[in-house]
């Protein structure tokens, strides 16, 4: 082997069609593995940056033109780099390894023990007559800096390498593919000014992205990771590398999975669900995930019903999403809201066209605003046991490390589109979400959650598809790009009852969500008070149930409504009334469609609201 590590190699001939390429059964291969192969042939790139559902496995065609399916680092080695001579294997955690042209990479090693000094020699050859695979994990070094380096003159020597012809060294290259696995342990979110080992890494990765003599070659290096906020941001946002999303699988692809996992008579002994209806039930999934629900159920013997698979799917989903989605079921429908008549009305028709699907006419969010205790949480679930489209809470996605917190949000969005068809709801909505400009005090994490949501919410091909719900009682403090047409659209209102007739009916609703003895007839008046909402009532109710259960043991127990009735009169409003009148103002000053207001609102001028909210904030301190 030449010993060509410290010269730039020149530019190698064609050496054929520049492509991973399976033959004829190519059609076979994933949506994404396709891209990567028309982008490699092309010789524009040779980096390719792999995220999302990175850890199921993947279908590669097989020699009776069907499919097994793989993992993914198999998939690579054996499917997409079957023309390369050699394929070279990284991470931290189990070293080199090559799969693929042992022999060739053995040789390199004792060539460098003789120009470099180095003691590789003492590694057992896997013999000149065979491509052979080494597992050298144990021998050779491991940290990013050392084992990089060495990848990158093994690269660059099998560039160098030439063969005797008619007496003249005639170039000869190898094809070599580097990959390398969990990337984001390799190079990770960070300033390399402050971490020396790290600079050296990216300048090493960076540079097989961009140099010519390797981007002109048949070679190919590739990163795999799950979320690419996680990786360094000079490698994720690097233009001379391709970055390629693996989704979780579809309808159609899980059909097609679960076909090779069950026989269709073992299926039908054992499920409730028909086999054409399963895959849809299962979307949302990996075939990992589905492998193991069905085994597990065919192993205890468990029939496959639809509440099974609701269950199951919830279960996995909340997992994967460590906790950061929570499906919000609910056996209400829209018919247990007292009052918001319009809110109700404009929702169940938006229901309608879900299920119909037209999706075109179908906001791509809404913006539930009001003061705390108008029932904005519980209107969203009223909503979801309503429509039959899964929804789902955005919990707590901020992380205390580095880069954490966008990968995160990566991940959620990578769950929500592979669901299909969603609603999402984000309660408290002006703490969760960030800042345009977020200033120093967060390093910018603020900034970029914003610009990672702005981007989401905003993508049209989403509309009917994945819908936003944001609630909070101060949409002042919401970006004002967030919460515009195109994102949030619809902005509702909600509010206190204003007349007897609404109280009672929101007081009745509050007893029957207790599940309290009382019949609506029975429940006493309260005051003439527009300020007593949803959360009043309740902790009226629930001081009641208090006093009926903490009656002396053998005394004459009271009536329900009795002490319902003293309940009322030791009820003390909250004292925080501009505080109230201030989130009430703000809903009205947000609300896009004058039918959701009341009268008592509707005819302010919006200068007027403008200048109370303004005379409120001076108020309370803001």
């Amino acid at each position: 082997m030449s010993n060509a590590k410290d010269q730039a190699p020149p530019r190698t001939p064609d050496p054929g069609p520049r492509t991973p390429d399976p033959g004829p059964r190519s059609p076979l291969l994933p949506s994404w593995a396709r891209e990567m192969r028309e982008i490699f042939r092309s010789g524009t790139t040779s980096q390719f940056l792999l995220h999302g559902n990175i850890f199921d496995l993947v279908p590669a065609p097989d020699a009776t033109g069907g499919a097994s399916f793989v993992p993914l680092q198999r998939f690579l080695a054996e499917t997409m780099f079957a023309p390369f001579d050699v394929v070279v294997q990284y991470d931290r955690g189990k070293g080199i390894r090559v799969p693929k042209g042992g022999d060739a990479f053995h040789r390199f090693l004792k060539s460098l023990d003789t120009y470099a000094g180095t003691s590789w020699a003492s590694l057992p050859d896997t013999g000149p007559d065979k491509v052979g695979s080494l597992d050298l994990g144990n021998l050779l070094p491991r940290d990013p800096k050392r084992a990089l380096e060495l990848i990158d003159r093994f690269i660059r020597a099998a560039l160098a390498r030439t063969r005797v012809e008619g007496g003249k060294a005639v170039a000869d290259p190898l094809k070599v593919a580097a990959i390398l696995d969990y990337a984001h342990f390799i190079a990770p979110q960070g300033d390399p000014l402050y971490l020396a080992d790290l600079s050296q890494t990216l300048i090493q990765i960076t540079d097989w992205a961009s140099d010519p003599a390797i981007t002109g070659a048949f070679v190919a290096t590739v990163l795999i990771t799950e979320n690419l906020a996680d990786l360094n941001r000079l490698l994720a946002e690097n233009p001379y590398s391709a970055k390629l999303r693996i989704p979780l699988p579809d309808a159609g692809e899980l059909d097609e999975y679960v076909r090779t996992l069950v026989a269709d008579a073992e299926y039908a002994g054992i499920s409730e669900v028909p086999r054409t209806a399963l895959a849809g039930k299962l979307v949302g999934l990996s075939r990992v995930d589905v492998r193991n629900l069905l085994l597990r159920a065919l192993a205890s013997k468990q029939p496959i019903t639809p509440r099974y698979l609701t269950e199951m799917k919830k279960d996995v989903i909340e997992k994967e999403a460590f906790g950061r989605l929570e499906f919000l079921e609910s056996e209400r429908t829209l018919d247990d809201v007292a009052g918001h008549v319009e809110a109700k009305a404009w929702l169940r028709a938006d229901g309608q066209l879900l299920r119909r699907g037209v999706t075109a006419a179908i906001p791509m969010g809404y913006l539930l605003t009001g003061r705390i205790g108008t029932g904005k949480t519980y209107l969203v679930e009223c909503l979801a046991g309503e429509v039959g489209v899964p929804c789902v809470e955005l919990k707590n996605f901020r992380d205390k490390w580095v880069g954490a917190t966008e990968g995160n949000l990566e991940k959620v969005f990578s769950i929500l589109h592979a669901l299909g068809q969603v609603i999402v709801f984000v309660d408290e909505a002006d703490q969760a979400m960030g800042k345009r400009e977020s200033g120093d005090g967060d390093s910018g994490l603020s900034g970029r959650i914003y610009a990672q949501m702005a981007k989401e919410m905003s993508d049209t091909r989403n509309r009917g598809k994945i819908i936003w719900i944001f609630a909070t009682s101060r949409p002042d403090l919401l970006e004002v790009d967030l919460k515009r047409q195109g994102r949030l659209d619809v902005h509702i209102p909600l509010f206190p009852p204003g007349d007897a007739a609404g109280r009672r009916d929101l007081f009745a609703a509050m007893a029957r969500k207790l599940k309290m003895d009382v019949k609506p007839e029975e429940l006493p008046e309260l005051p003439a008070n527009d300020q007593i909402g949803g959360n009043e009532m309740e902790g009226i109710l629930v001081r009641a149930l208090r006093i009926w259960a903490t009656q002396p043991e053998g005394a004459a127990a009271r009536p329900l409504p009795a002490l319902i009735a003293e309940a009322i009169a030791d009820f003390r409003p909250s004292a925080h009334t501009e505080r109230l009148e201030l989130m009430d103002l703000l809903a009205v000053k947000e609300c896009t469609d004058a039918r959701f207001l009341p009268e008592r609102f509707r005819s302010i001028a919006l200068a007027d609201v403008n200048q109370r909210i303004a005379r409120l904030k001076l108020a309370i301190g803001e």
